[in-house]
């Protein structure tokens, strides 16, 4: 890892969903260097620990690397590094880290953790040996208190279980923005060019997917944002019908922005039958 030459204020964490949680520690971070004349610096991990400390063990994630990593660089953070984590950087003691890493490789000035935030070998360092070693290694250290919601923490496992459930109004409260998925373009069974309605098939970027049926959504390619519906089917195939669309798009990423649910998945006696209910989905979706 190569030393970064200028001084730097610094987060770190999986920030898996990018949640509201998640945003007030990063707002923090671009209002503190915008103060410090810092640059502001987030770093995330991967693999995600779990999977090489314990592997074997199944870590069902809100999103994907590049979802979260595209998330928070829109935020307008300066870098987000994604630092690889090994069996041998998890023996690392929470004093080595900060100083072998952060202090010594990214010049640290300032860092700011969210409150209960955990680090080191076997998580032995927390927020109170971090305000020790902030006096030790002269940057200065801010902590961001959990946000909560109806009561309760706002976390990415509940956020991803109101997303599994269909509750995508709750799930984009905690998240601050509407509930998206990212995934890329491949080829299906070109049923719907059949009948009249082109779709994309999506392959999502382990995403947590709603639940089947119809939605109102917007895909955003590139720069460019589409309306278009959606449906899922209980199989978890994904395919947009993206309105007044003719691009090939095939290997292309998409983001899929979830606006509304039109209605559940259904079945239909004939060709005809589902190409009616399509045309009163696109109906319903843009009024």
């Amino acid at each position: 890892m190569k030393k970064t030459l200028y001084p730097s204020i610094v987060t770190i964490g999986i920030f898996d969903g990018v949640h509201k949680g998640h945003q007030a520690i990063l707002k923090k971070v671009i209002r503190r260097a915008k103060i410090t004349r810092l640059k502001s610096v987030i770093i995330t991990f991967n693999p995600h620990p779990v999977k090489v400390l314990s592997p074997g063990t199944k870590i069902p994630l809100l999103m994907s690397l590049g979802h979260r990593i595209r998330l928070i660089k829109k935020m307008g953070v300066d870098e987000c590094l994604v630092m690889r984590f090994t069996k041998g950087f998890s023996r690392l003691s929470p004093e080595d880290f900060i100083k072998n890493v952060l202090v010594d490789k990214f010049n640290l000035k300032v860092l700011v953790t969210g409150g209960n935030f955990l680090f080191g070998f076997k998580e032995k360092g927390g927020v109170a040996l971090l305000r020790k070693l902030s006096r030790a290694y002269d940057f200065k250290f801010y902590s961001v208190p959990p946000l909560k919601m109806d009561g309760n923490f706002i976390s990415s496992t509940r956020i991803r279980r109101l997303i599994e459930e269909g509750d995508l109004k709750l799930a984009s409260k905690m998240l601050g923005r509407p509930v998206t998925i990212l995934g890329t373009v491949v080829k299906g069974r070109r049923f719907g060019r059949k009948i009249g309605f082109p779709t994309a098939n999506i392959n999502p970027h382990h995403e947590s997917i709603p639940p089947g049926g119809v939605y109102g959504v917007d895909a955003v390619l590139g720069e460019k944002k589409y309306s278009g519906i959606l449906n899922i089917s209980g199989r978890k195939i994904i395919e947009v019908h993206i309105f007044n669309f003719k691009k090939d798009i095939y290997g292309k990423d998409i983001e899929i922005i979830f606006r509304q649910k039109i209605r559940d998945e259904k079945k239909f006696k004939s060709p005809e039958a589902l190409k009616k209910q399509i045309q009163l989905d696109i109906l319903n979706s843009v009024s």
